[in-house]
Formats: structure tokens, sequence, C-alpha cells
């Protein structure tokens, strides 16, 4: 849709109340024990499997495609009566230099690749170059691609010059998804953080993300709260639905149960699915089949008794 400054320049966010509604998704809410293993698996099918580390190889990437292939193990799979091709990752995530590797790790599995474009994680690099990088994303067989934001665009209220950075990435992308990440933790304010998700939106985004995971702060649940209600109110404006993705610092279990609150109370159940939620995350994984492993032996760990009711 066109820019619309009035919109953008209306957002107003109450900063105690974001943050006292994002003390009640760890204090009062909780998943009863007998939904525990649903709400945990569900998470693993919105996880978007990462690697961006600067030694990051192929070798390392198609060890992380086995993964994404079979993110928990069989033998637990069974226990809670679920087959291998009920639970998988929602993408695999990499640098866009190793996306053919990660492509034809991933051939006949229907899990797609995410590349990390435009210059990430500063976004900073020549126009030009960002655009050839989408293109040649998408050439090597990406089908979602991750964009950086210039920052600067924000923190100087160009929403102008950042509307028109993001369509050019959306017509870049083609058929590709495009999620947008924002770098809020280098936004300044949850308002900033509301008018660029906004912006981002109004130019096309399929999502808007928090973080590269990159930055000091990344994933936290006010930004939470402030993306999902920009959602949420585009969603009412326009009819469009676009998905959220929170990424960077989500490492546990618990994290992950925090932000599905999060979504199903804010969004409600149409965003409780791959389509519309994603978690970029690369450690979460690891803590989500351990959890689940206590699930069906009856290890409950403290985690599951005093956190999760």
């Amino acid at each position: 849709m066109p820019l619309d400054l009035k919109w953008v320049r209306d957002v107003r966010v109450n900063r105690s109340a974001a943050d006292h509604r994002a003390a009640t998704l760890t204090t009062r809410r909780s998943v009863k024990r007998q939904w525990q293993a649903g709400w945990l698996l569900r998470a693993v099918t919105m996880i978007d499997l990462t690697t961006l580390a600067g030694d990051d190889t192929p070798g390392r990437v198609r060890r992380l495609c086995g993964k994404a292939r079979r993110p928990v193990r069989l033998d637990i799979l069974d226990a809670l009566g679920m087959s291998a091709d009920e639970v998988r990752v929602a993408a695999v995530c990499v640098y866009h230099a190793l996306v053919p590797t990660a492509c034809t790790a991933l051939q006949g599995s229907g899990i797609p690749v995410a590349a990390v474009s435009t210059g990430f994680p500063a976004g900073l690099s020549p126009f030009r170059t960002r655009i050839d990088e989408i293109r040649e994303s998408v050439a090597a067989g990406a089908k979602e691609v991750d964009v950086v934001i210039t920052r600067g665009s924000v923190l100087g209220g160009g929403w102008e010059r950042l509307y028109d950075e993001v369509a050019s990435f959306r017509e870049a992308c083609g058929n590709a998804h495009v999620k947008v990440i924002l770098g809020t933790g280098e936004l300044g304010t949850l308002a900033n953080v509301k008018r660029a998700a906004t912006v981002a939106m109004m130019a096309g985004a399929d999502f808007v993300k928090t973080s590269t995971g990159k930055e000091s702060v990344n994933a936290t649940l006010p930004v939470g709260i402030v993306l999902a209600r920009a959602i949420r109110s585009y969603y009412r404006n326009t009819g469009a639905r676009v998905g959220l993705k929170a990424a960077g610092g989500l490492k546990t279990a618990r994290d992950a149960l925090s932000w599905l609150i999060l979504v199903k109370e804010e969004l409600g159940d149409d965003w409780m699915g791959p389509q519309l939620f994603r978690i970029g995350a690369s450690s979460l994984l690891a803590d989500i089949e351990r959890q689940l492993e206590h699930h069906v032996t009856g290890r409950y760990s403290a985690f599951h008794r005093h956190s999760l009711g």
C-alpha cells in the first residue's frame, strides 16, 4: 500500500504498559503439564533453524540441514504418538553464500531455505550490492529472504527512505517471502519500533523480524508485544495478515513458550503456525528436545514443575 505518513506519525507506545504486559507472560501465564509436549512440538515447527557464524562451513550447514529434517529424536516422537513427517522445522536460515549448500542438503524435504541478505547484519553496504545479493540468493534457491533495514532511516525519521528501501527489497525478492529485520535493539524507543514495523508492512513485508541476533539487545517480550499490536492494527486496517519473527536470545523452551503465549493472546490462533510466526534460533532446539525427553520419561525438571504449572 502507499506510505501513509499520518498513520506512522500518530503511533504512540506506553512503555510502562508494555513492560507490565510482558511481565504477565512470565509470571502469570502457564501451560498445563498435559499440554506442554504439544506446545513444545508446535514451537519446533515454527523454528527457522539458523547458523550465522563467521566460521560457517558447508559441512556445518549440511549437519544443520540433517537436524532440520529430524529435529526431534524418533523415540521421543514415538512415545508422543507423532511421526517424523509431522514435526519439522519451518526453514533453515544461512548466509547468502551458503544457500546452494543448504538447498542441496534439503532437496526433497519440503523445508525452504532462508537467506540473510542486504549486507547482514549492519545493512550498510551499497544499495545496489544489497539488491544484487537478494536476487542472487533467490536465483540460488532461497524461498525466503531476511533483509536488514538501514536503522539510520528510523532514527532520523526518514520514513520515505525506509519505505522505498523495503519496497525495493520486496520487488527484488520476486516470489520469495521477505522477512524485514528491524534491529529493534538499535531503534531507540518502542515507538520507533512500531513505526518501523508499520512502514515495513506498508512497503510489502511478509514478516517483520525483531533482530539480527548480533545486537546487544535482541528479541524482548515488550518488543514482541509492540510488534504484535502493530501487526494487529495493520490487519484491522487493511485485511492483510503479516507474520512475526522473533530472533536473537531465544535459547530455552521457556522462552519459546512465552512467545507462543504472546502470539496466541495478542494475535490469535491464525498466527499460531509457521505461515505467520517464526522463531529464529540455533541452540533453542536442543533445549526443547531435552524438555520433551523429560516429559516422556516422567523426569520433570524444575522448569516443568515451577514454571509451567
